[in-house]
């Protein structure tokens, strides 16, 4: 298994999902640009319209069976919130939809694989593939997995993430806010994974490991969290 089919399979385990039609899947994480100046590639572009129509059509049904006295209007302006490229990238990014990706050589150069704009597009098509493969209710079911979040933010009870809880933390004991440095950065362009320290005024530095700096900074957070209080 090469490093590509391994993300695929870490992928399919991440989102609870093993596709039954395997080009299907192929097709759902194939950029448009592998087919430059070669043979015709199918890629996802299809498979991203589908997956944007499902997908506003879930958040919408989603919306409504939450707040049923809201107004046109109020529905519209979450329902934008829900299903933007950057909401959409987002999840591509917390199951590594980025990793398993199919880009042309000069695609990967630029950075495509990290592009917000790409992450939502292949997150989409995704949504596609679920409902092509195994129909609406597996659509939703990664919708409500990993959309979760978002409509919690959306109704305002959106959990504090680590870092806003650990500065309060310290804020609270007087001391100078957490500062945080990169210690270590390891692993392909594509696909790095950041090593990161916080330290704290009058205690042991903490260290935790993500793939991208904001989540090792949360993780690391959390570290310090748990052994200076225990779940918050």
């Amino acid at each position: 298994m090469n490093r590509r089919q391994a993300a695929v399979a870490r992928l399919e385990e991440r989102i609870g999902h093993s596709f039954t039609d395997r080009e299907l899947l192929e097709r759902a994480l194939t950029h448009a640009s592998v087919g430059e100046g070669a043979a015709k590639v199918r890629h996802y572009e299809r498979l991203e319209f589908l997956g944007d129509r499902v997908l506003n059509l879930m958040a919408a049904e989603r919306l409504m069976s939450l707040d049923p006295e809201a107004r046109e209007g109020e529905l519209s302006r979450k329902l934008s919130n829900l299903v933007n490229y950057r909401a959409c990238a987002e999840v591509a990014r917390e199951i590594g939809l980025g990793e398993a990706l199919r880009l042309s050589p000069s695609a990967t150069k630029v950075g495509a694989r990290e592009s917000e704009a790409v992450l939502g597009d292949a997150c989409e098509a995704l949504i596609g593939a679920l409902y092509v493969d195994a129909g609406l209710d597996a659509a939703r079911a990664f919708f409500l997995r990993f959309w979760k979040d978002a409509f919690a933010e959306l109704g305002g009870v959106r959990p504090k993430d680590p870092k806003t809880q650990l500065q309060e933390w310290a804020q609270g004991r007087g001391l100078p806010l957490p500062a945080y440095e990169i210690v270590e950065r390891e692993g392909p362009a594509h696909a790095p994974i950041f090593t990161v320290r916080v330290t704290l005024q009058g205690y042991d530095p903490e260290e935790a490991r993500g793939r991208s700096r904001q989540e090792a900074e949360k993780a690391a957070a959390q570290v310090m969290l748990l052994k200076r209080e225990g779940p918050l």
